[in-house]
Formats: structure tokens, sequence, C-alpha cells
């Protein structure tokens, strides 16, 4: 038995040695074909290939020497097609983590491929936290900055809006970085850029102290809460409402930072409230009075719900259930005139049932921000996956540019150059210093020349 156990040592020792061997002697890998789908599946490609540079110079050396288009992706939560090239994607899944913290100036400094989920309990155990967060925690750093991914709070900006500087790649290689002081243009075109001028590597962002939120969670006749948001959201240091289709309803959630230490998590309703208001459609679609009728009678009125936790573990969550989605940001004057329109509009198509959301940002300078220079209401309407969803934009659309909204640039919509234009005051500066970092076009696909007007 000794005997054969050393054999079995010697000869995995010699394997190990072979396959090292023939490594070092293999000829560079060939580019393979990558099939990439967005989240929701909406989205599909054919890449030409998939790559995972482990560090900054691997980057800079795959952009100088890549033939085609390049395009980066994060977690592919994106409902636009800002990834689908038949160049090259590329993952920053490798550069991921916190770099460093300083509690003296309230900086962190984060790799761009790191999962908002992993940013808040990493900085959450040096006693820090991220200002505001939405309310998915999948994405990436760079991805949730480039496409103006925000949370709620009427005096909460987007994520955008605490980043101090940037480190990025530019489609010649270039290494560059930028700070908010020395290079104030570039960081306003860059911060919200949909990977258009760069590849972003790292991002030195302002933080807070880690702190602690108390959620409440109520139901309300949806007139009541309409009459109620403004009020609520000055109130509230965090506040949103769902509106639930054919019932007559809203669920009101405000947060509010909490300095107890006790921890009350109640099981998450979210799933099953979603379940029976598909199982409502479903057997009441065809009748929508008989569909509210019902509702009323199932909806308890009274029913509220608390939870007590870490500020990252209440405001953003895990999605299982998949969908596609719209959203824009109306001035915040227009926001209750706009969703009034935008529930009626539901409510003439018997199929819906996804819950639409309402949120309130406050402005900021970047200059493809869809809260540029002001606050506003954002309005997301989501549809099933594996339904129709195409009159999210040809019929709630036109709803949303009535009252002058700006699209999500990582949710569904169909605006022109043209159009863009003439609602983005800096536009044809963004498009200036786009050209100037990438005159070639590398990393623009079919999307965003279309957008951008560039042929």
């Amino acid at each position: 038995m000794k005997q054969r156990r050393l054999f079995l040592k010697a000869g995995a020792m010699a394997a190990a040695a072979g396959l090292l061997a023939g490594r070092a002697q293999a000829a560079p890998a060939v580019p393979r074909p990558f099939r990439w789908k967005n989240w929701s599946e909406a989205q599909q490609c054919q890449a030409q290939s998939l790559a995972t540079p482990a560090d900054e110079q691997a980057l800079a050396d795959l952009l100088r020497n890549a033939g085609g288009t390049v395009r980066c992706v994060g977690a592919g939560h994106s409902f636009t097609p800002l990834v689908p090239t038949n160049g090259t994607i590329v993952s920053l899944e490798r550069l991921s983590g916190v770099l460093s913290h300083d509690k003296a100036a309230m900086t962190a400094t984060l790799r761009a491929g790191t999962r908002l989920a992993a940013i808040s309990r990493e900085l959450d155990g040096v006693g820090l936290a991220l200002r505001n967060l939405p309310d998915i925690d999948m994405q990436s750093l760079a991805g949730a900055i480039s496409t103006g991914t925000h949370g709620t709070g009427a005096n909460l900006q987007a994520m955008h809006a605490d980043v101090m500087s940037l480190r990025l790649v530019t489609p010649q290689g270039e290494v560059v970085e930028w700070d908010q002081e020395r290079h104030p243009e570039q960081m306003a075109a860059a911060r919200v850029s949909l990977g258009s001028v760069g590849v972003i590597t790292q991002a030195t962002i302002r933080v807070v102290p880690s702190f602690s939120l108390h959620r409440k969670v109520w139901l309300r006749p949806v007139g009541e809460m309409l009459e109620q948001a403004g009020d609520l959201a000055r109130k509230h240091r965090h506040f949103e409402f769902y509106y639930l289709p054919f019932t007559g309803y809203a669920a009101g959630i405000a947060h509010d930072e909490y300095q107890g230490s006790d921890v009350l998590v109640p099981h998450s309703q979210d799933e099953e409230m979603l379940s029976d208001l598909r199982k409502l459609r479903d057997w009441l679609g065809r009748f929508p009075e008989m569909r509210r009728w019902a509702a009323g009678k199932l909806i308890d009125e009274d029913l509220t719900e608390e939870a007590k936790n870490r500020s990252w573990k209440l405001l953003s969550t895990v999605r299982p259930t998949r969908f596609n989605e719209t959203e824009y940001h109306v001035p915040r004057e227009a926001g209750i005139a706009c969703v009034k329109e935008i529930i009626a509009a539901l409510e003439k198509r018997n199929e819906v049932y996804f819950p639409m959301e309402f949120r309130f940002v406050k402005g900021d300078d970047a200059w493809l921000s869809p809260f540029y220079m002001r606050d506003s209401c954002s309005i997301a309407v989501h549809a099933a996956h594996g339904e129709a969803y195409d009159y999210l934009v040809s019929e709630l659309g036109p709803i949303f540019r009535k009252h002058g909204g700006r699209p999500h640039w990582g949710k569904l919509h169909n605006l022109t150059a043209k159009e863009l234009a003439a609602i983005y005051p800096r536009w044809k500066d963004f498009l200036a210093l786009r050209q100037q970092m990438d005159p070639q076009g590398r990393m623009l696909n079919p999307h965003l020349r279309s957008m951008f007007g560039v042929a």
C-alpha cells in the first residue's frame, strides 16, 4: 500500500509537470465564438470572443490589438442592446474588489468589475457604506455608474454623482486617470458614458459611515398614495411606491436611518404578492371589473411590514423573477400627472399584472445623466419574461416624452439621436469628447451608433 501511494504521488507529479510543460509550449489561444444574452434574454448576440482580462495591462493589450468593435458587459441587467456586438465582449469580473478606503476623506477606491453586493459587504466590514443603492445588487460598479443607475430618495443622487475620480483604458490601449478637480469636463462625460469613451477599470467614490435602516411597508388606495407622495418623499430618507395593477391599491415603502442594534428580518412577501397578482390576471384577466372586485376582497388594507437591518441589506435585493422593463425620469413637478396617465394606459391592457414603480431622485451634473440639472421622479414599468413587451415602448414611451421624460439608458426606449439631443443640453459636448477619445468608433455597436448619430 505504501508503494502504491508513493507511485500515485510520483505519477501525479509527473502528470502535473507534463501539463505545465505543455502549457509553456502551447500556441496562443485562438478566440472562440461566444453566444451572449442579457438577464431577461431579450438581447442576444454572437460575438467573436469573450475576453476576461486579469489586470489593467492585459485589458490595455486587448484594446490595442483587438480588431472590430469592443463592448463591455457587467451583470447583463440592461434591457437595451448596449452590449451586443459581433466583435469582442469584455467582462471585468476578474477586476474586482475594494482596493483601499480613506476614512479621513470618506472615499473608497473600487475595481470596476466589483458587484454592488460585494462592495457593500466589504465596505461594511470596515465601517463604511455607499450613500444609496439601486434595488438590485447584482450589477457591476462600472455598469451601474455608466448607465445612470439609481435608488430612491428626494435628496439622494444617482450612484455616478458620488464618483470623484476614474481610471480607464482608452480604445487605443492607453491608461488615463481623471478626477473631478483637474478634469471636470472629462468627468462630466465619463461618469455616465454607456461604455463609449473607454473601459473603466477603477473608481474612487464618496462613502459614508455604515448605517442601519428601519423599513416600513403599507397599503393604501392609489389615489391617497398619489396625494401623499410628495410629502412622504420629503419626510423619509427613502420613499417609493408600487402600484398594483387592476387592484386600486399601491404599496408604500419608506426607509429611515435607525440607531438601534437589533435586527428584524421578516420573510419577504414580494414573490408571493407577484404570484397572487398573476393568478388574478390569469383567472379574471378578461373581466377587469371583476378582477378589481376580487382584489378589493382579498387585499388587507391594514397589512403592514417592518424590517431593521444594515442599509445595504434592505435597499438592494436579488430579483429571481425575470422581466423586461422601461423606465423614464420626468421632472419632479410632472411626476404625479405622468404616473396617472401611465396607470390609465396600463389598465387598458388586461394582460398587465407586474407592479409599476415610482421613485424620487435628486439632480446632478453628469452630461448624459437622466437627472442632469433637475430633480426627478422615476417611473418604471415591467412586463413578465416570455410575454409581449413592445407596448412598453410604443404605447408608454409617448406619454413619458409628453411629460419631458428622459429614458434610463439601461431600460427599453426607442429615442433617436435627434430626440436625445433635444432633451440633453450637453449632448453635443458629450459627442465631441466621445469622438476625441474614440475617433474610429471602436467602442460603438449598432445601438450606440444609432443613438449618437454616428454613421
